[in-house]
C-alpha cells in the first residue's frame, strides 16, 4: 500500500479512472450487440448514429484510441451494408 498522501489520492482516482472506462467500454459493446441482433437493415441504419456517437464520444474522453473508433466504425458500416434479410 502506498505511504504518500499523493500516491493514495492517485490510487483512489485510478481506481475511479478504471470503473468509468470499463462502463464506457462495456456500453459501446452492448450497443454493438444490439446493432448486430437486430433482422432488419432500417433498424440497424437507425440505431448507427447512436453507436457511432457513443464511439466518438469515448474518443473524446480519450478512452479508446482514434484508430481504434475508426476501424470499429468502418467494421460496423460494411456490416450493415452488406446485411441482407
Amino acid at each position: 500500500m502506498p505511504e504518500h498522501k499523493s500516491c493514495k489520492k492517485r490510487l483512489h482516482s485510478d481506481a475511479k479512472k478504471r470503473n468509468n472506462n470499463k462502463y464506457v467500454k462495456k456500453t459501446i459493446k452492448t450497443s454493438i450487440k444490439k446493432l448486430k441482433n437486430v433482422n432488419s437493415k432500417d433498424e440497424m441504419q437507425k440505431m448507427l448514429p447512436h453507436v457511432y456517437s457513443l464511439i466518438d464520444k469515448a474518443v473524446k474522453k480519450g478512452v479508446i484510441h482514434k484508430n481504434n473508433a475508426a476501424r470499429r466504425k468502418s467494421r460496423l458500416a460494411s456490416y450493415v451494408n452488406k446485411f441482407e434479410a
